[in-house]
């Protein structure tokens, strides 16, 4: 029967390969990179510079497709996002049976972590609900933007006995007004727009990699240094992962 392998892959530095995602890797006869555009070419070769690393024998095939259109000015996110998510389907079933054997064994590598704000694991159950296609899948956990922004700020992410919450820009005004430290992912504007100034905020940009960048301290003091700090290693790298941490003032 197929079989997929769903490895997570950190945050971009080849060193946050697992050795479960090593072994998964050289068991993997072909490997599917989603192009997602030109300005993110440099996420499909660095999927292919951790394949160069890490596996030992011969290299497996390359299968490239290029990533469904996402409606990104939606009148309805959660309509958008399933279109967006069937569209992937389509395509990912397409290539599993056109390029895998009856016996033979794909990867999708996954930047980060497939449980943690990735699709892949919904898109792969829609595709084994239809049963048109027989295969199993394993997921192996990856290092995840979260784990490296502590890291790269030398943190831990929650106070003693507190909690954090993980969400979106797009949520950020309802879900920071809970107990704890709230962490930030997806946030396309990262404005802070209507949020305390005397919040602490540790940001990051391409954790774990040579092109780390790391801002901290009062929100209202370091504000416009992150966001000029994006905007030139956006236009600089035609793309940009980021993610923050907000946190009160200890008392």
């Amino acid at each position: 029967m197929k079989k997929l392998l769903l490895i997570g892959i950190g945050t971009g530095n080849p060193e946050h390969v697992t050795l479960q995602a090593v072994r998964a890797l050289n068991a993997a006869d072909v490997v599917f990179l989603i192009d997602k555009g030109d300005a993110k070419a440099e996420l499909v070769r660095v999927r292919r510079d951790i394949c160069e690393r890490t596996i030992t024998g011969a290299q497996p095939r390359f299968v490239e497709a290029v990533d469904p259109e996402r409606d990104r000015m939606p009148a309805d996110y959660g309509v958008a996002v399933d279109d967006w998510h069937a569209a992937r389907a389509e395509l990912y079933e397409g290539l599993i049976a056109e390029h895998l054997g009856e016996d033979g064994c794909g990867a999708f590598l996954v930047w980060g972590d497939p449980s943690l704000y990735d699709s892949t694991i919904r898109i792969i159950d829609r595709i084994r609900a239809r049963g048109r296609i027989a295969f199993d899948v394993e997921v192996i956990p990856g290092i995840t933007s979260v784990q490296a922004l502590a890291a790269g700020h030398r943190i831990a992410l929650n106070g003693i006995g507190e909690p954090v919450t993980i969400t979106t820009g797009r949520r950020l005004a309802e879900d920071l007004s809970g107990e704890g430290a709230t962490v930030v992912m997806l946030d396309g504007r990262v404005d802070f727009a209507g949020l305390d100034p005397d919040l602490i905020i540790h940001w990051g940009a391409y954790l774990g990699t040579a092109d780390e960048l790391l801002v901290t301290g009062r929100l209202g003091d370091v504000a416009e240094v992150i966001r000029e700090t994006r905007r030139a290693a956006r236009l600089r790298h035609g793309w940009i992962m980021d993610i923050y941490r907000l946190s009160r003032p200890a008392t």
